[in-house]
């Protein structure tokens, strides 16, 4: 409205004006006076006594006159300084008083902890026993998933919870693929094939014997696992394991090795003829 009428109806301009007046700073300071956390209604809908309101500070521009009474009740209206705090407010307004601590009970020594001959902090056995013995009635039984290869969305091989199973065969692959081992335990994977990469996560006494790798040949996690490259592998990566036995070809000893966290790893490498020890 001012800047459509700035030049054209001062009545308008004026009119704007005044109505920004209305809420800055009337209404404004009106409410930050008086209603700091908002409006405090009456929830029990009795009548409740009227409290003193304070005086306005000095130099703040004094509050608009209350809304009217309204129309569906019989009950004038009051002043809403003159209801009692409640909720924050009142605590706000208890702790601005300075009489803060008037209303607790002095302690005396014999309500004190350690004046006091019932209770004690010794523990007997008997409750340790009862404390430390699991509960009979409620069992905790650990699920195993069932084990799991499959290929998942055509590219991810997914081999999971296989105990004991030395015939583990990928042979259906492709360099665009990955290979996933979780879960496994004395249990040996072929891949007879090129594929992008390859994880072991939380294995235990795996063996895994693949040829190529695109990117990376993880071992993440694991205990007493072993893999054989027959091919070529750019990365090889252990982390978080103990204990790993690495076998590489002629074609993967340019690999780049990294450990972490891992102890006990050991990289074999051929010897000078077929015939040699590694």
């Amino acid at each position: 409205v001012l800047v459509e009428y700035k030049t054209k109806d001062p009545n308008h301009v004026e009119w704007a004006k005044a109505l920004k007046e209305l809420y800055l700073p009337g209404l404004r300071g009106y409410v930050k006076s008086h209603y700091p956390l908002g409006p405090v209604w009456n929830a029990s809908g009795k009548k409740v006594s009227a409290a003193p309101s304070k005086a306005p500070q000095s130099g703040a521009p004094a509050p608009p006159c209350p809304p009217p009474a309204s129309h569906f009740t019989s009950e004038p209206s009051k002043a809403s300084s003159s209801q009692p705090k409640q909720g924050m407010s009142a605590v706000f307004q208890e702790l601005s008083s300075g009489n803060v601590t008037a209303g607790l009970r002095k302690v005396t020594d014999d309500m004190k902890a350690k004046n006091r001959t019932d209770r004690t902090g010794v523990v007997s056995t008997s409750e340790k026993q009862t404390s430390s013995t699991p509960s009979t009635t409620t069992p905790t039984v650990k699920k195993v998933a069932p084990p799991k290869l499959e290929l998942q969305m055509g590219r991810k091989w997914a081999v999971e919870n296989h105990i004991g199973n030395k015939n583990l065969v990928i042979d259906d692959c492709d360099a665009k693929q990955s290979v996933y081992v979780f879960g496994c335990k004395d249990s040996v994977l072929q891949i007879q094939g090129k594929v992008n990469n390859i994880t072991l996560d939380k294995c235990t006494k795996m063996g895994v014997l693949f040829k190529d790798v695109v990117a990376a040949f993880e071992i993440v996690n694991c205990n007493g696992v072993e893999a054989q490259c027959q091919g070529s592998a750019p990365t090889i990566s252990v982390d978080n394991t103990s204990g790993a036995q690495l076998y590489l070809s002629k074609d993967s000893l340019e690999a780049a090795i990294t450990t972490a966290k891992s102890i006990d790893i050991n990289v074999l490498v051929p010897g000078a003829t077929s015939d040699a020890d590694w």
